[in-house]
């Protein structure tokens, strides 16, 4: 059986992005391109959204980090064989509470590698066995390893909007 088959239709496109990569490879190689690429942006476009009611650049860097965490929260309590069904989140809900618009760049580029490099720390302490066990996610399953994959993922979606529609990279 193929595993985008088996993962979450919300979830499949990020799988698509990684491809064939190993996801806690790119997750470590994301670590050092992302936090350049962000380092890149001048002060005066951090805070420019390039449509209204969309995110600012700040916006999407405080959702990729919220977004992280939950994902490495999933893989914990899965991981460690906690099959506690786990909430979906709003996405829009968080952005508008993260408080992003009112923090600095700086702030925001060090709270990114910080989060990554503690991703990276959990997923890669994993043995097999606990990469390969599962829990329900927002109402479907999700196998450990499938979190390094939607983080990875997650990312390359939004690193291609920031290119594509911002004008960053």
């Amino acid at each position: 059986m193929n595993m985008l088959d088996e993962v979450p239709a919300y979830a499949r496109g990020y799988f698509e992005l990684v491809g064939e990569q190993d996801p806690i490879a790119l997750l470590r190689k994301q670590l050092s391109e992302t936090t350049k690429l962000y380092k890149s942006i001048p002060s005066e476009k951090w805070d420019y959204a390039y449509a209204e009611g969309k995110w600012t650049i700040k916006e999407v860097l405080g959702h990729l980090i919220d977004s992280e965490r939950i994902f490495q929260y999933r893989a914990l309590r899965f991981g460690r064989g906690d099959t506690t069904d786990l909430p979906g989140f709003d996405q829009d809900i968080y952005v508008a509470a993260g408080n992003a618009p009112r923090r600095s760049a700086e702030s925001l580029i060090e709270e990114y590698e910080i989060v990554r490099k503690s991703s990276l720390l959990l997923f890669e302490q994993f043995n097999e066995t606990e990469l390969e066990r599962s829990g329900t996610a927002n109402g479907a399953m999700v196998k450990v390893r499938w979190l390094a994959y939607m983080s990875a993922g997650h990312e390359m979606h939004h690193l291609r909007i920031l290119k594509e529609r911002y004008g960053v990279g």
